[in-house]
């Protein structure tokens, strides 16, 4: 086995990255046949989901391998080979047949234990096969990887360590909360009719929305979905399919949008999803909380004020203030313990402006020398410790040459963000809802980049370990048959040529003894025979056991020479073998 697999996944990549890395169904089947037609592979199959982009492929040399597939995701994703290279990641032999497990059985996925990746292998092998890019070892690789997926599912509770990314999403849009409890009395848009799509939308469907609209380009699609949730025994949802033109005004009267298509372009602007909740937007908050304008209308222009410190007075108004500090924007008053209000001035500047401090009142309390109230200070900090710190900031500037920063803002109240009246789940890759959505007033957007955010931290169930269990003992399970297998054509090989010596010794006693009746014939065949297969049954049995433990490739090689095989015997042996084994094989 040479098996190798390059690709990049949300683990070793940004979104970003992932997004532009995209490849669409024709860039897909292009990259198969031009990765088998390349020299160093024999063999190839592409797992290309949201979340991540492999390619997997028998080879004959390692470093030319991972040199030419690399190249070759480079050429079809359009991202740089020299950009792309720091994402990718590789795996080779025992450790990319691990890798495969593990995905398959939900361990490297977005959402821990999520099972729609068994699909998605499912439909990448369908498409190998179709292409006849898989011979035997990725045919029985992706097979295996399904019934060890299946396995995992099945004998664990890793379905408790996650769910589908669709579920998920739709916790994030509800905030953790319980999603029917949300969903209830909604009205979806379901922006595609594929898979997740589809998924979404069964979803939507029992968690109790009231109605789902289903768009899509080929609206035939659409109607097959919409017919398919309305005769569902477990919903009781009004579903109806419209055309892509009709999104726009269906997004005005949509309480959650989800959409996931193989578009190259946004599906939703920010624009078109502003418009579309004009007149939506709740008004502003009462008392005591910050509506939308907070930020930049009268609100947010009062707490600024508040902010700046007392009776609103300038910040350069000052009597005697050796700095200009109403040239400082946006700060609270001059304090070092304040904004960076003395960031890149001179320590002349800062000597001065400490003297004059030294010289000053705060909060009221007069200084021995006497002098102006300090600017914004409030009473937040004695002078004297005001004095000391301005002084050694001017040591370090001298030093350093720049005022270093060190200093912690003052806490600043963000305004708080009126509830959404528009819920917007992105499942596509690239994403089809322009990402500017997220500072949208009134409304919420869930996308892969902020899934991928939320799953960072997220807890590990105790099952995985169980799976994880599961996943070691399957890939030495399949190393030891797949060894074992290699092996076998030679051993075929022995037989064969152990039957035809057979054969010739039973011919040329018949031209020695002519006279032998049939019946001792037959009894002298069969004794023979049975002397021969005694003499390689232990043999062949002990290589194959030897042929299975890792490093037992080498006793092919050894059984071939002791017993003088010619190699083309063994390879037809193994062409045969294929040929068979592809004629009964179809997906798991």
């Amino acid at each position: 086995m040479s098996l190798l697999v390059v690709g990049l996944s949300h683990r070793s990549a940004p979104v970003s990255v992932l997004e532009r890395a995209s490849l669409n169904a024709d860039a897909q089947i292009k990259l198969l046949q031009d990765t088998v037609a390349a020299e160093p592979a024999t063999e190839a199959a592409l797992l290309a989901t949201c979340n991540r982009i492999e390619l997997y492929a028998d080879v004959d040399k390692f470093h030319a391998g991972v040199a030419e597939l690399s190249t070759l995701l480079a050429q079809h994703s359009g991202v740089g080979l020299e950009e792309l290279t720091p994402y990718l990641y590789v795996h080779y032999e025992d450790r990319a047949v691990h890798h495969l497990f593990s995905v398959a059985c939900g361990l490297d996925s977005m959402v821990v234990g999520e099972g729609q990746i068994l699909g998605q292998i499912k439909d990448s092998l369908a498409r190998a096969q179709d292409l006849h890019s898989a011979g035997r070892l990725l045919n029985d690789l992706f097979q295996q990887a399904l019934r060890v997926g299946k396995r995992a599912h099945s004998e664990t509770g890793i379905d408790r360590a996650g769910q589908s990314l669709v579920t998920f999403g739709l916790e994030q849009l509800a905030r953790g909360g319980d999603v029917q409890q949300w969903a209830r009395g909604k009205r979806a848009l379901v922006i595609g009719a594929g898979s997740m799509s589809s998924l979404a939308a069964a979803t939507l469907a029992r968690a109790g929305v009231t109605e789902i609209v289903v768009a899509n380009r080929t609206v035939d699609r659409a109607e097959r979905l919409a017919q398919i949730l309305m005769e569902g025994d477990d919903t009781d949802v009004a579903a109806r399919a419209v055309p892509m033109e009709s999104v726009p005004a269906e997004l005005t009267r949509a309480d959650v949008t989800v959409s996931c298509t193989g578009a190259t372009g946004l599906v939703l602007t920010a624009e078109s999803v502003a418009e579309a909740t004009e007149g939506r937007t709740p008004p502003s908050a009462g008392p005591g909380e910050d509506g939308p304008s907070a930020p930049g209308g009268e609100s947010g222009r009062t707490a600024g004020a508040q902010r700046r410190g007392p009776s609103g007075t300038g910040l350069g108004s000052e009597d005697g203030c050796p700095l200009d500090l109403s040239a400082v924007q946006g700060t609270a008053g001059f304090s070092v313990l304040g904004e960076a209000a003395v960031a890149g001035m001179a320590a002349a500047e800062l000597e001065q402006h400490a003297a004059w401090v030294d010289k000053g009142t705060v909060g009221g309390a007069q200084r021995a020398a006497g002098g102006s109230a300090r600017p914004g200070s409030a009473g937040t900090l004695d002078p004297a410790t005001d004095t000391d710190a301005i002084a050694a900031l001017a040591a370090t500037v001298a030093t350093v040459g720049r005022i270093p920063e060190r200093r912690r803002p003052e806490p600043v109240e963000e305004p708080q963000r009126p509830e959404p009246v528009l819920f917007l789940l992105d499942l596509a890759m690239p994403r089809d809802i322009d990402a500017a959505v997220h500072r949208l007033a009134g409304v919420r957007l869930v996308d892969i980049e902020s899934l991928a955010e939320a799953t960072a931290g997220a807890p590990m169930a105790a099952d995985v370990d169980q799976v994880r269990r599961i996943v070691s003992d399957e890939v030495a399970a399949f190393g030891a048959a797949l060894r074992a297998a290699h092996i076998t054509p030679t051993v075929v090989a022995l037989r064969t040529m152990a039957a035809d010596v057979v054969a010739g010794e039973i011919a040329r006693l018949d031209g020695r003894l002519p006279g032998l009746d049939d019946k001792h014939r037959a009894e002298i065949t069969q004794t023979v025979r049975r002397v021969v297969d005694k003499l390689l049954h232990a043999p062949t049995v002990r290589v194959k056991q030897l042929a299975a433990e890792p490093g037992g490739a080498g006793y092919a090689d050894a059984l071939r020479t002791l017993f003088d095989l010619d190699p083309e015997t063994v390879a037809a042996v193994s062409r045969a073998e294929d040929s068979t084994t592809e004629k009964d094989r179809g997906p798991a």
